[in-house]
């Protein structure tokens, strides 16, 4: 479950990292007397989980109640990367001198968690990580002990943070790893963490991934479960039970196991392709299960084709396609074209099964995925 940022704010804020003063708005009105509580200048900044909001015009500063009744105006009911803007975070403009940047992940390659500073904060970290690797500094921690104080201090010290706010830093990166672990997350980041003209620290944004499997053990969280849904597609999968990302392509992308989707992805990339979604319908799906899928695929606007690509071990090849030809079957006219990979578990069997007047068959991936991309582009064409 990712929280908006609004939600993963309040969770540090009680932890005791600072945040600025804010409020959620879902009009403009709410907005503008937001503004009138906070004082001004003020950011608003669009709830929604996307990347490179500012940039997308989702971020506006704004001086007085004219410049924020303008840019709640723009920004609430926008499509911001297929995504429908409905409440926008009000919050004080910070006056920063520099921007940070902190994470706590799991590194699944070494096994253990992973804490990351650097002083390149404010911008994408994953181009920081690419294009300039030794400007973020990582300290791995055992889980069995938590997070160190001398590893949070190491961690700032080899970033290069100045002096003056290394300790603030320090201790921020040690309750941002408390958080971490304590709420069972995937991903815990700051970015950026800015340092005020004072020497004080604030954390400007927030992002907060909870693993859906621990919701149990946190109520607190799951009451946030329905609010942090951004659009009706999220919702959807969500009661579905699927493991849902929507991306701004074009290809939908439906498979069972994270791997074979995240192959999928690559592959529809790497034929000149933008995929529309990641998909995991899980192992063991049944035919209901896999209409389902290709409701909510069919139902998200941004896609022109859809690629199925299916490993049987667990979900067999016969249950899959029929669930593919009851899905279709409840069409008069098929929605968008799709093409099918069928292999491993009576694969044999699905693809006799399929109803070809309904679904493209092909015998590989890449032939599938080349397919898909050729059909989402005739489409665009």
């Amino acid at each position: 479950m990712r929280l908006h940022e609004y939600q993963a704010k309040g969770v540090f804020a009680d932890a005791g990292i600072p945040t600025p003063d804010s409020r959620l708005a879902t009009s403009v009105e709410e907005a503008v007397d937001a503004g009138r509580d906070v004082g001004y200048p003020v950011a608003v900044k669009a709830q929604v989980h996307v990347g490179g909001r500012g940039k997308a015009g989702g971020i506006e500063i704004a001086t007085d109640e004219d410049e924020l009744r303008e840019a709640a105006d723009a920004i609430l009911g926008m499509d911001l990367k297929g995504y429908h803007v409905d409440r926008v975070l009000v919050e004080s403009a910070v006056d920063f001198t520099n921007e940070l940047y902190l994470g706590v992940t799991m590194d699944r390659g070494e096994g253990e968690p992973v804490a990351m500073v650097s002083s390149e904060g404010g911008v994408d970290i994953e181009s920081v990580a690419e294009e300039t690797p030794e400007a973020i500094a990582r300290e791995h921690v055992d889980p069995a002990f938590g997070m160190h104080p001398y590893q949070a201090r190491k961690a700032v010290y080899e970033a290069g943070i100045p002096r003056d706010v290394a300790r603030a830093v320090s201790s921020v990166l040690e309750t941002l790893y408390d958080l971490w672990e304590a709420n069972d997350a995937s991903e815990a980041e700051i970015n950026p963490l800015m340092v005020t003209d004072g020497g004080d620290v604030v954390a400007a944004d927030a992002v907060l991934n909870v693993d859906d499997d621990a919701l149990f053990r946190h109520p607190g969280l799951a009451d946030m479960e329905e609010e942090s849904y951004t659009d009706d597609l999220e919702r959807k999968a969500g009661e579905y039970g699927f493991d849902y990302v929507r991306l701004s392509g074009n290809v939908g992308i439906i498979g069972n196991g994270a791997g074979l989707v995240m192959a999928t992805l690559d592959l529809v990339d790497h034929y000149g392709g933008a995929p529309a979604n990641f998909l995991d319908i899980g192992g063991g799906a049944k035919a209901e299960r896999v209409a389902n899928a290709l409701d909510m695929v069919f139902s998200d606007p941004n896609v022109d084709s859809v690629v199925f690509n299916i490993f049987g071990g667990i979900t067999r090849g016969d249950e899959v396609a029929r669930g593919i030809n009851d899905a279709l079957s409840q069409f008069d006219e098929i929605p968008k074209p799709v093409v099918v990979r069928l292999a491993g578990t009576n694969a044999s069997e699905g693809m006799e099964i399929l109803d070809t007047s309904l679904v493209q068959v092909e015998g590989t991936l890449e032939d599938a995925v080349q397919r898909a991309v050729a059909n989402a582009a005739e489409v665009q064409s």
